[in-house]
């Protein structure tokens, strides 16, 4: 313990788990699923599932790494020697996400580029898009300077590196959120009965509409909020557990768990606000259904729409966009290299060097799925899919719940839930959702899991 790296207190925790939450998830997939699942309807759902299930597994997860002071490789099978397997579960997730998301982090870098250097029009071009990710030279590029930045930061180690980049980037994130939202607020187009304004895109976000609702719609928002929260909070990546590893003995963890939940809720909410407005303005209703492609495709034709101001509001989103999807890549590679340096004590660069090179090579893999390699492959849930999309769908709608409900058993029924409480408050700390907690981490957090799990599997159709 002693050698361990550390953060230098709370809110190095707090900013470098913010990080990692505030990410791709909140800023790509969360104003989509708002959009598509009834604005307010989709709102209410996500916070109520954050403060009741995100917050069970946030500060299981962040428990078990402190107390055991080891990586998610080690930790399970420091608190029950026969379940070592669920580290094993805990690491695969995080090395298979790695590759693609430093795809989609290569992406995103392109984008800011194109708008920095007063180019931003040619991103609204029809095709741009497609004509990027399906040539073989500069996704792989774009790629290769992700990982690289993203191993470097994790190679200068815990303080100096992971909570360092945070406590610069994260504060720069939060002032280009709540610019660009406020901006987005004021924008308007056309005129008299045609106009459209960014408070009415707003209202359409914020404002739950129940219109037409079934019972089977109102379940597919709670499983679309269920499997945003695994984007947004970093839950069943090994990722809380490696930062909780190197959280404090004396810091306070429940203090600590309410601020993530708070940075990160606040944050998706600010993504909404800056992304749906300014699409009902340009694009109205149908704009908002362009859902995965909503960032990379109709984003950039608003921003050109928008006339000389677009092009450096783009190139702030972008860059914002950019920084998000940085902080959340290193925690991923964090909960690997923690894992491994734990477990067969190698160095922390041997480590980083090692799973960056596979990294590099399963990424090239995945960027030659748009072209060289390309398929349409029909996942169980019904899906087609490229090479990233079957990397995500194994590591999210497979291991991830498999690896939640696991946890719960864990926790729950076999080693009980005081081991976490106890870990939780052992400052004196108040566990205010103390009876809440029991109640999700034995019943229904898992049967909340097995929900998604079947979903997967297409049990629920759409």
């Amino acid at each position: 313990m002693s050698n361990r790296n550390t953060f230098s207190g709370t809110l190095g925790f707090v900013l470098a788990a913010a990080g990692s939450a505030v990410g791709l998830g909140n800023i790509w997939r969360f104003p989509y699923l708002a959009a598509k699942d009834g604005g307010g309807i989709f709102l209410v759902m996500y916070i109520t599932l954050a403060l009741t299930f995100g917050f069970t597994l946030l500060v299981t997860e962040v428990s078990i790494g402190r107390k055991t002071h080891l990586g998610p490789l080690a930790a399970y099978e420091k608190i029950h020697k026969k379940w070592k397997w669920m580290g094993t579960v805990a690491s695969v997730i995080p090395f298979l996400i790695l590759p693609y998301y430093c795809v989609i982090g290569g992406w995103v870098l392109k984008y800011a580029i194109v708008f920095v250097t007063g180019n931003g029009v040619k991103a609204a071009g029809e095709g741009f898009f497609d004509a990027f990710v399906g040539g073989i030279f500069e996704p792989l590029i774009c790629t290769l300077v992700f990982i690289v930045l993203t191993s470097l930061v994790v190679l200068l180690g815990v303080k100096k590196g992971i909570e360092g980049i945070c406590r610069i980037l994260m504060p720069i994130l939060f002032l280009l959120v709540i610019g660009i939202a406020v901006f987005s607020l004021t924008l308007r187009s056309g005129e008299g009965a045609s106009a459209r304004t960014g408070i009415e895109g707003f209202l359409l976000y914020v404002v739950p509409d129940v219109s037409g609702m079934r019972l089977k719609d109102f379940l597919i928002v709670m499983m679309d909020a269920m499997g945003q929260l695994f984007y947004s909070i970093s839950i069943c990546m090994g990722i809380l557990i490696a930062y909780g590893s190197y959280l404090p003995d004396e810091s306070n963890l429940m203090k600590s768990v309410s601020r993530i939940e708070i940075c990160d809720t606040v944050f998706a909410f600010l993504a909404g606000v800056m992304i749906i407005p300014a699409v009902y303005v340009f694009m109205g209703r149908e704009g908002m259904s362009h859902g995965p492609g909503l960032m990379f495709e109709a984003l950039p034709k608003v921003f050109a729409d928008m006339g000389p101001v677009g092009n450096w509001l783009g190139a702030a989103f972008f860059i914002m966009v950019f920084f998000a999807a940085l902080t959340s890549s290193i925690s991923i590679l964090e909960a690997i290299i923690s894992g491994l340096t734990d477990k067969f004590k190698i160095t922390r660069r041997k480590a980083t060097f090692l799973d960056a090179c596979v990294a590099l090579v399963l990424a090239v893999i995945i960027c030659l799925g748009y072209n060289l390699l390309y398929f349409d492959f029909k996942l169980p849930n019904g899906v087609y899919a490229q090479i990233l999309d079957v990397f995500d769908y194994a590591a999210n709608n497979i291991l991830m719940p498999s690896l939640g409900i696991a946890t719960c058993i864990l926790i729950g029924w076999v080693v009980y839930p005081k081991v976490v409480i106890d870990e939780a408050t052992k400052n004196g700390e108040h566990f205010h959702r103390r009876r809440l907690y029991i109640l999700m981490i034995k019943v229904i957090a898992p049967l909340m899991l097995f929900v998604i799990l079947l979903s997967a599997f297409g049990v629920f159709g759409r």
